[in-house]
């Protein structure tokens, strides 16, 4: 257990994740009030990466659960194995004389019979997806449930039970109960509105792109290789491609990604050739593409044109 929310940052840190003081003081206070976190924000700014290096830190197994439109809380809670369950009734059969021999009545014969449903329903026959793991786990794990909003209204509503009493219903074995509450955290792109009872459930945690000074320790910390000029003038770029207007904003992933490529074709430094041959790592749609390169063009040299900050609300 974490004592404070420098803790939190200092083992973050360890696990080469650049947090905030935001990141460090809800992960603490969720670890001590025991409440799920919900991180929201574009895609690629590392959410789902803050629960990885959450579970790392704190030593606990990561379970994943990834949503998705038409998920139900079968596939996301437990399914019955039902080829053991055929091998088990071939068993039966096989062993069906031995357990009528002595019956005097049809009654008695039925209910030695019943008896042997019960075996075909337990927990031997049991197959737990990820939200049934986290709840049986004899250690305590961290809960990633990745991309909420992209799953249906009526999976959110199901989640309220596992996330306000940390036990679910199965109907041919009754309540199952968390051995240990998970941690959880839930991320969101931000694609629907989720609903009002889900967000009181949760800490919520707003994960933007990071400022330029943010991105570059980062860059530092993950590609040590790219020389410190060229890293800086990568960022410098990237952070003014996020304020044109474009379908996809590179990502914090694809900055690395696009630092990695600089290494590995020994660039030193940011011309157009290099640009024209790499653009594509940062950029994934031709219209975004071309934009950039208008912009380029008007520069005339490498790098993008002095932009003014974008307001934020």
């Amino acid at each position: 257990m974490f004592t404070s929310p420098q803790t939190v940052g200092q083992a973050l840190i360890g696990q080469n994740y650049i947090p905030s003081e935001t990141i460090c003081t809800v992960l603490y206070l969720a670890e001590h009030l025991g409440k799920p976190v919900l991180a929201e924000g574009p895609a690629g700014v590392g959410k789902t990466e803050l629960a990885k290096v959450w579970a790392a830190a704190s030593g606990r197994r990561l379970i994943r659960l990834q949503c998705y439109e038409g998920l139900d809380e079968t596939k996301a809670l437990y399914e019955w194995e039902y080829a053991k369950q055929m091998l088990y009734t071939q068993l039966l059969r096989d062993k069906l004389g031995e357990i009528m021999a002595g019956a005097v009545t049809l009654r008695e014969a039925a209910d030695r019979i019943a008896a042997e449903e019960e075996v075909f329903f337990s927990e031997r026959f049991l197959l737990p997806r990820p939200l049934l793991a986290a709840l049986t786990s004899p250690e305590p794990v961290v809960l990633l449930i990745d991309e909420i909003d992209r799953a249906d209204a009526e999976f959110e509503a199901f989640l309220l039970e596992v996330l306000s009493d940390f036990q679910v219903s199965v109907p041919e074995l009754g309540t199952i109960r968390a051995r240990h509450q998970p941690m959880v955290v839930l991320t969101s792109n931000n694609t629907r509105e989720l609903s009002e009872a889900l967000k009181r459930r949760c800490l919520y945690l707003f994960l933007d792109y990071p400022t330029p000074e943010a991105e570059l320790r980062i860059v530092r910390l993950k590609v040590p290789d790219l020389a410190p000029e060229l890293a800086r003038q990568a960022v410098d770029l990237v952070q003014q491609l996020r304020r044109l207007d474009l379908k996809k904003h590179p990502s914090i992933s694809e900055t690395l990604d696009w630092a990695r490529a600089l290494v590995m074709l020994n660039a030193d430094a940011l011309d157009d050739e290099t640009l024209e041959k790499t653009i594509t790592v940062l950029l994934k749609h031709e219209s975004d593409i071309a934009r950039a390169r208008r912009q380029l063009q008007r520069r005339g040299s490498t790098g993008l044109p002095p932009m003014p900050p974008t307001r934020r609300n």
